[in-house]
């Protein structure tokens, strides 16, 4: 049997940021338990690579929801990282904050300590910004944040369409105002991703106080007298226990730590007797409150062969792209998947951005086969605050069956118009003169979708995840509440959720960002419950 001060669950966004702060010190000793491998594989660690791991069981949970009850019973993808790094890598790099409204609204739901005020210095904290050290953003941190380092003609023209319809150039989208388009800044730095991996975990576990154990998935929390001290968890078939002196923390993300509660017997009493477990604490909220971000995509033909499609294509554009990279730290294999994008306001009654756009200089049916076949690229717009609210429960007590997930996508009629008037943004935008000189054709949704009925049905046939899951160990105060504002879960002293499911509203961007801010601000909680 194993011992620790802290026994960590996942190395994720947030787990590799409450790893390091944890263990720097040296005062405390830290087993971080991961599922997937090491982030050996290369494609982790190049943007293009995006591609190749997105479909990668290898590294990839490859979760999917549904049926899903509002979509014609459709199961939507939800890919979610399974390595060193978690969904840090492989994910778009898009490094997005969201609103300071977004973390105003926790605390205005009763979790003091959490508004953007509060969470500022957690953000600059993690920041090594390519703008530097000032107020609003922070240099010399551990996470490589740069401005994109792919730029293309393709994606100016996309900015000239959104000039012409009247939005701002913003060159910040973590500045004083998120409204406008511009280049994404991503986590990422000459061509290399900083993942959590890399930016947190590499130097942790060269320290004599942290042990990292990779291949190890964790079947249960082991309580005693209500308390959780330690962790039950399978490595090459062998069933072993790690023991937590101080506390277990789990940073399992939105889907994973509100299963592992669940097969320890914390969670809805009627679903864990269902199952055949023990009830160790009768929590309702466990799994509820599942949110995410449904985006549907509009994808156009072109005859200006500036795509990563004609790039793939073509075997010496291939080989240039390979060269440029290696020898140049240029071209096309430095692109992020939506490397350029908007935040706008689609509904008249919205007083800020409702709705975020990526601009993606590719198209693809599917990404096992590689791109279209032809000059194209994709516009991909998803409501930033949806209403629909969904769960995830187990549905064996298999610790290796994967839970069941609904996200109840446009359940809420506020999410339904604001998806239609997400995809009649992108249709004016794709009739502006910076558009229509270079587009031959609007293959999806196509031009016969006019109506508002037209384009729901699409919205409702071919949406997709944003790949942004929240909110399933809610942090709050009230019976349906997972967590408490300090992280610890309500009645089961020694445990805490430090990930994405503790959101209690999902915020208004890619969620990556918000994911590392938590982990930084978490150990910062549990070392002054420590001192």
């Amino acid at each position: 049997m194993q011992e620790f001060d802290f026994v960590v669950v996942g190395a994720g966004s947030s787990g590799g940021p409450v790893v390091s702060r944890l263990s720097e010190s040296g005062k405390y000793s830290v087993l971080l338990l991961e599922a997937g491998p090491p982030d050996t594989n290369r494609w982790l660690h190049i943007p293009v690579g995006f591609s190749r791991t997105f479909l990668d069981p290898e590294v990839n949970w490859k979760f999917a929801s549904g049926p899903e009850p509002h979509l014609n019973g459709r199961h939507i993808y939800w890919p979610r990282g399974k390595v060193l790094g978690g969904s840090s890598a492989i994910n778009g790099m898009v490094y997005v904050r969201g609103l300071p409204s977004d973390y105003d609204r926790w605390r205005q739901m009763g979790n003091e300590g959490w508004s953007f005020d509060d969470c500022l210095p957690y953000f600059r904290r993690l920041e090594d910004h390519v703008l530097g050290d000032t107020p609003l953003h922070g240099g010399g941190g551990p996470v490589k944040i740069s401005g994109t380092e792919y730029r293309s003609e393709l994606g100016d023209t996309f900015l000239f369409a959104c000039d012409e319809a009247g939005l701002l150039r913003n060159d910040n989208f973590n500045g004083p105002l998120q409204e406008g388009a511009g280049y994404y800044h991503v986590t990422s730095r000459r061509g290399r991703r900083s993942s959590t991996a890399r930016a947190y975990i590499a130097a942790a576990a060269t320290r004599r106080n942290v042990e990292v154990v990779t291949g190890a998935l964790v079947e249960r929390v082991e309580l005693e007298g209500g308390r959780a001290v330690g962790v039950r968890y399978v490595r090459d078939g062998q069933s072993q226990v790690a023991r937590a002196r101080r506390e277990v923390v789990l940073c399992a993300g939105a889907v994973g730590s509100p299963h592992l509660l669940q097969l320890s017997g914390i969670g809805p009493a009627a679903l864990l007797g269902e199952h055949g477990i023990s009830v160790q604490r009768d929590l309702p909220g466990v799994g509820s409150n599942l949110q995410d971000h449904y985006a549907v995509n509009a994808v156009f033909e072109t005859w200006w062969q500036m795509t990563l499609n004609d790039d793939w294509w073509s075997w010496r554009r291939r080989l240039g792209a390979v060269f440029a990279y290696h020898a140049l730290r240029r071209g096309p294999m430095m692109a992020c998947p939506g490397f350029v994008g908007a935040f706008v306001q689609v509904l008249a009654e919205s007083t800020e951005p409702d709705t975020q756009i990526h601009f993606f200089p590719w198209s693809a049916a599917r990404l096992d086969k590689g791109p279209d076949d032809f000059s194209g690229f994709t516009i991909i717009a998803n409501q930033s605050r949806p209403e629909s609210r969904g769960y995830v429960q187990i549905n064996s007590a298999d610790p290796a069956a994967k839970p069941t997930i609904i996200a109840n996508y446009l359940a809420a009629e506020a999410d339904r118009r604001a998806v239609v008037g997400a995809l009649r943004f992108v249709r004016q935008l794709s009739r502006s003169e910076a558009l229509t000189t270079i587009v031959t054709l609007e293959r999806q949704p196509g031009t016969d979708q006019m109506s508002d009925a037209e384009f729901l049905a699409y919205a409702k046939a071919r949406g997709q995840s944003a790949y942004h899951p929240v909110g399933t160990c809610r942090m709050g105060r009230d019976p349906m509440a997972v967590v408490d504002p300090q992280l610890r879960v309500h009645g089961v002293p020694g445990l805490r959720v430090a990930d994405a499911s503790i959101m209690p509203a999902l915020i208004s961007g890619n969620t990556n960002a918000a994911c590392m801010m938590i982990g930084e601000k978490a150990a910062d909680l549990i070392l002054a419950d420590a001192a």
